[in-house]
C-alpha cells in the first residue's frame, strides 16, 4: 500500500478506526526527507494492518496545530482515531516498528 497523503478532510475518516501512523512533514525539510524512504517501507511491511500517512504541515498547518507539532519530522501514532505515542526527529526504522507492533 502506498503512504497516504492526508489532508483536513480526510484525515479523521482515514485514522477512525486501527491503527495510524502519521508523519507530519514539510517538503523544505531535510529530516524529512530522510526519513521518506523508511515511511514508505514500512507502509508496503504494514500493508493491510496499519495506515502509513503523512500530512504535510504547509498544505495542512490546522492538523498540525492541532496535534501540538513543533518541530518535523514527527510521527503520530493513533489507535481508533486517539494519539498514544510520537517520535520527533528522524529514529531508526526499529522504532517505528516497536511501537506498531506492540500495537497491532
Amino acid at each position: 500500500m502506498a503512504i497516504i497523503h492526508l489532508t483536513k478532510d480526510g484525515f479523521d475518516k482515514a485514522t477512525a478506526s486501527g491503527i495510524s501512523m502519521v508523519d507530519f512533514w514539510a517538503s523544505w525539510c531535510g529530516p524529512c526527507k530522510m526519513l521518506a524512504p523508511v515511511m514508505e517501507d514500512l507502509a508496503d511491511k504494514y500493508e493491510g494492518k496499519a495506515l502509513v500517512g503523512k500530512v504535510n504541515v504547509d498544505d495542512a498547518p490546522d492538523l498540525a496545530m492541532r496535534f501540538g507539532v513543533m518541530s518535523i519530522p514527527t510521527v503520530v501514532f493513533l489507535k481508533d482515531g486517539k494519539e498514544f505515542d510520537r517520535k520527533v526527529g528522524v529514529m531508526p526504522p526499529a522504532a517505528y516498528t516497536a511501537v506498531l507492533d506492540a500495537n497491532l
